[in-house]
Formats: C-alpha cells, structure tokens, sequence
C-alpha cells in the first residue's frame, strides 16, 4: 500500500499543533505534512519529529497575509522580492525539519486588476511572473537537493486561485523545464475540476511529484463521497507509485474515530 502522511493542519485539531505530532504517530502514521511552520521555531518542530520517529513529508511556502485572505505570492506582480524572501525562509525550514518538498502557492487573480488594466492582460502579466518566480525557487532549491511543488486547486473551495487545472500545471511544468519542480496532484481537487482521476494520473504520471486526499465533495475523510479510494489505493501500488499520499481531509468528527478506512488500508 502507498505511504501515508497526516496532515497536521487539518488531522488531530482536538490538540494544539505541537501534540499533534505525537497523536499521528501514535495512529500509526509515519509521515507528517502541514500547511505552514512559521509560526514555530523549526528546532522544536524536528524535535517532535525525531522524538516520534516521523518524517516530514511536505510544507508550504510562506503564503503572504493568509489571515487577509492571501493565498500565495508566486503568481502575484509587485510582490517578487517578498517571494524571493519567503524561498530563503522556507528553505531554512526544510533544512531543519530534513523535508524534501516545498509547494509554493501561486495566490488569487483579483477580479478586476486595475481601472486601466484588463483582467486578461493582468493574467498575462501574472504569468510571466508566475513562471519567474517558479524558475528563481527552482533554482535556490536545486542547491539543497528539494523538489518545488505547484498544486491546481479547485474553483468552489478557492476561487480566483491562478492555477486549477492538472493541464495547466504540466504545461508549467513543461516550459519552465527545471528537473526538481513537479505537480502536486490532490484527488480531491483533481477530480472537482477534471474528473476522471486515475487516467488524469497515468496521463501525467511522470510530472507528479506528490498525491494528497480526500472524500469528494465534502473534503471529509476518504470512505466518504464519490471517489473509490480503496481501489485507488490498489492502482497506485500496482503501478509503482512509490511517494507518500498527504491526508489532507477535515475530519467529520473526533480525528481518531474516523481513521477506520486507515486501519483497512494497512491490513491489505
């Protein structure tokens, strides 16, 4: 079966953040994601790691305000030299916490950029930006060994998000041609925008550098909604998968009482 990774932002929020780490391993998980560290020393999060022998699988890049409502910066013009800064912050985290992966959220397009600018023109400026920006990461993470990330994310959970599309992603991928950046492949949003998640897989296999899931359409746990997660399970061992699957769901209730379809997992 794939590995499988908590995501601490969303698992476990019966607890503060830092015993969070604790109750992923005590479920059986070995890997840990989360959204941010920043608002943590990094010694004290790898502590947690070492002290319950858990991996960490994944984290964002510095989002800008996200209390404002921003959702990343690398698509954003005006904002580069606060992009480039939060590739050093990031990367000094990632070297603490021995993390391989750091996604880098692209932010929302404005539904009107100026009184004399276009949104088209604008969202052509944004990617011109965008693809900058990416290359500048790519290339400062490439000397520490650490993949870059870009995720298409869904239209209904975060509107005006610049890329939603796996298409889009990989052609992204495709031009900035930098070999330590990949696609981030949520099910959940794979399958709200495409569809037709396991062909959507194997189309793009080779570009994708990490998977995360969740129940479709409610984001609750994978035994729920209309993905068949299960055989999915089976399709990626199948045929080699070999990274880690970040559960990235908001649990119904109590996170422990909704892990019986991880239970079912580790039995197969």
């Amino acid at each position: 079966m794939p590995r499988f990774a908590a995501n601490l932002s969303m698992m476990f929020n019966e607890v503060p953040f830092m015993e969070r780490f604790a109750k992923a391993a005590a479920n059986g998980f070995a890997g840990v994601e989360f959204l941010f560290p920043y608002d943590f020393e990094p010694d004290a999060i790898a502590a947690e790691l070492k002290r319950h022998g858990l991996e960490q699988v994944l984290f964002n890049l510095p989002p800008g305000d996200w209390a404002a409502g921003e959702r990343g910066l690398a698509a954003l013009p005006g904002r580069e030299a606060e992009f480039r800064e939060s590739v050093d912050t990031a990367i000094r985290y990632a070297k603490a916490l021995n993390c391989p992966r750091l996604h880098a959220m692209a932010g929302l397009v404005p539904e009107a950029a100026t009184d004399d600018v276009s949104r088209e023109t604008f969202i052509t400026a944004a990617r011109e930006i965008y693809l900058e920006n990416l290359r500048f990461a790519a290339r400062k993470l490439a000397e520490h060994n650490l993949t870059l990330l870009i995720e298409p994310i869904n239209t209904r959970d975060m509107p005006g998000y610049f890329l939603n599309h796996q298409a889009d992603g990989h052609a992204i991928l495709e031009e900035l041609n930098e070999p330590n950046v990949k696609v981030q492949m949520d099910f959940y949003h794979t399958q709200i925008m495409d569809g037709d998640i396991w062909r959507t897989y194997q189309r793009y296999r080779d570009g994708v550098g990490h998977i995360q899931i969740a129940g479709v359409p409610e984001r609750h746990e994978p035994d729920t909604g209309e993905v068949n997660y299960p055989w999915l399970f089976v399709q990626l061992d199948e045929n080699g998968y070999d990274g880690w699957l970040g559960c990235e769901y908001r649990p119904r209730r109590e996170t422990e009482t909704g892990l019986a379809w991880y239970r079912a997992s580790q039995q197969r």
